[in-house]
């Protein structure tokens, strides 16, 4: 009886070990996918925007943005291409950040790169919000509203995970910078899920296509920051509290979400970023 209790000891730790390896490894594998989305995104943003700039070809803008670059708002010409200079230094920061190698060998890149990363996402934020509420965009108040929680959130999880490096508390500082990504990822998460609806539904159900209003784009506006966190958290729970059965949950999660994040990722290629830098 000893030896058979042992061998069942030793093979629930062994699937307990294992169930960990693999909710790590689709943990990982989500990454991958989301920073090649993100290289995307930034290549579209660095040609459409950086290149037509330098060609000065400004109606480029316009083209893409209901509310580009309009004529006498200095102001406000100004803060959107500073938004978009941002939005650049942070999807690649952001990618660069949570590199673990680059972490490991090049710590003295990532504490710069991390400091440029935090100050560019409040920065982005503070501009953002300015342009919602001042400048005016597409979408309606209920929108507006989700994006301005997104702005609030980037703002506070940034300074959390700078209050943790400085006390050298680099466990809850790299959480703290996971969800920091995340919301700063807002944009993008809320592009690829737009893409990955319309190409389920063949037809913008649950929203207006001219007025870019309605419930799903409601839902979604605050989706792209909330339910990330939620996963997020979800993670942490089965990292440390979950048994065998509950990290293998959190692995077929994340593999689900994988294959949701690369279709999303494929229809915004194709349907939105890719046929605009043509």
């Amino acid at each position: 009886m000893s030896t058979l209790t042992e061998r069942a000891v030793l093979s629930s730790r062994d699937w307990s070990t294992s169930a960990s390896r693999m909710m790590t490894n689709a943990a990982r594998s989500w990454f991958v996918v989301a920073a090649l989305g993100q290289l995307i995104f930034a290549y579209y943003i660095a040609v459409l925007y950086g290149v037509s700039a330098l060609r000065g070809d400004w109606a480029a803008w316009n083209s893409v943005m209901p509310r580009g670059l309009n004529t006498g708002d200095t102001v406000g010409n100004i803060a959107i291409t500073v938004h978009l200079l941002f939005a650049l230094i942070l999807t690649l920061g952001g990618i660069l950040q949570l590199v673990p190698q680059l972490r490991s060998r090049m710590p003295a890149f990532h504490r710069w790169n991390g400091r440029l990363y935090l100050l560019s996402g409040v920065a982005a934020a503070l501009g953002g919000t300015y342009l919602i509420w001042v400048r005016g965009t597409v979408g309606d108040t209920s929108q507006h509203l989700a994006t301005t929680l997104n702005a609030i959130l980037i703002i506070y999880f940034a300074v959390m995970a700078w209050r943790y490096a400085r006390a050298r508390d680099f466990v809850t500082h790299r959480r703290w910078a996971l969800r920091l990504f995340l919301v700063m990822s807002g944009v993008w998460f809320f592009r690829v899920g737009l893409m990955l609806w319309l190409l389920i539904h063949q037809a913008p159900v649950g929203f207006d296509g001219k007025t870019f209003t309605g419930p799903f784009l409601t839902a979604l506006a605050f989706g792209q920051t909330l339910l990330p966190l939620l996963i997020l958290e979800l993670y942490f729970y089965a990292q440390k509290r979950a048994g065998t059965h509950g990290r293998l949950a959190m692995t077929g999660l994340l593999a689900v979400l994988t294959l949701a994040t690369a279709v999303g990722i494929a229809g915004a290629t194709m349907m939105l970023w890719w046929p605009r830098i043509q």
